[in-house]
């Protein structure tokens, strides 16, 4: 019987990870608390996908024109966008900004915005969540409403405050209704289920090329994807932060995991 040495421990486990897909999550270019900045995302984001995708994350930095998805796309699998305490910047979409310099994240915009549209170009797998799911829109063309809670007939859609920073991704405050011929539909998810909710903008003009998946009770989109394509989903409400209650936050991993391993 041949014995393991340390280092076929290790040459083992780097096997095991090499057959592992490869999905890049671009970071948030944000400040520490004593003003040094950083490339950060929120470890909510990576537990999905070792949880549930079994995939290796791998980060971006915000390195805006700098960087082409292009030039590492042959060595990947995936992408994630994650949500973010900043804004897409409205001139990005031709509006006038209404947001304090401090709320936008112009790196992001910059690296963001270019890689979505170099995914769908190249069909890589892709789910975008909360500011993913509106940089999608308006990497397609589309607008956002930048305070939603101040259009008419619409709900306010904010984080409720008073709770504890987990239990807001835990608290489903709206419902969202499937729309036919779509993946939901496909996936055979209910066609009216429940999210939490923590966004201020969201989808004003819908963005070319997309499919409306699931419509909030107050007509707000909430979901979309590009039809014809392995897997490129946005979501604006947040499926990682309940993954382990909502059986349509991991359904929707479920099958992002299933494309992925499938390559």
């Amino acid at each position: 019987m041949r014995l393991l040495t340390p280092y076929n421990d290790s040459h083992r486990e780097a096997k095991i990870m090499s057959d592992l897909p490869i999905v890049c999550i671009p970071c948030n270019h944000v400040k520490e608390p004593q003003g040094i900045p950083i490339f950060a995302v929120r470890d909510q984001y990576v537990r999905p996908l070792i949880e549930i995708v079994k995939c290796v994350p791998l980060l971006i930095p915000a390195l805006g024109r700098n960087f082409s998805l292009k030039s590492i796309a042959h060595k990947i699998d995936g992408i994630l966008l994650t949500g973010a305490p900043s804004h897409v910047d409205p001139v990005n979409y031709g509006a006038t900004c209404e947001f304090e310099s401090e709320s936008l994240d112009i790196d992001r915009d910059q690296t963001d915005l270019p890689l979505i549209r170099d995914v769908i170009e190249m069909d890589i797998p892709m789910i975008a969540i909360c500011r993913g799911f509106q940089e999608m829109n308006v990497a397609c063309g589309g607008t956002l409403h930048q305070f939603v809670h101040k259009v008419p007939g619409k709900l306010d859609h904010r984080a409720p405050l008073n709770l504890p920073h987990a239990q807001r991704y835990e608290m489903h405050q709206h419902n969202i209704r499937t729309q036919a011929g779509g993946m939901f539909e496909r996936l055979g998810l209910p066609q009216k289920f429940s999210t939490n909710s923590l966004h201020l903008q969201g989808i004003d003009k819908l963005g070319a090329g997309l499919f409306v998946e699931g419509i909030c009770e107050d007509g707000l989109i909430e979901a979309i994807s590009v039809p014809g394509k392995k897997f490129i989903l946005g979501t604006q409400w947040h499926p990682e932060g309940d993954f382990w209650l909502n059986p349509v936050s991991t359904a929707l991993f479920e099958e992002f995991a299933r494309v992925l391993h499938k390559r």
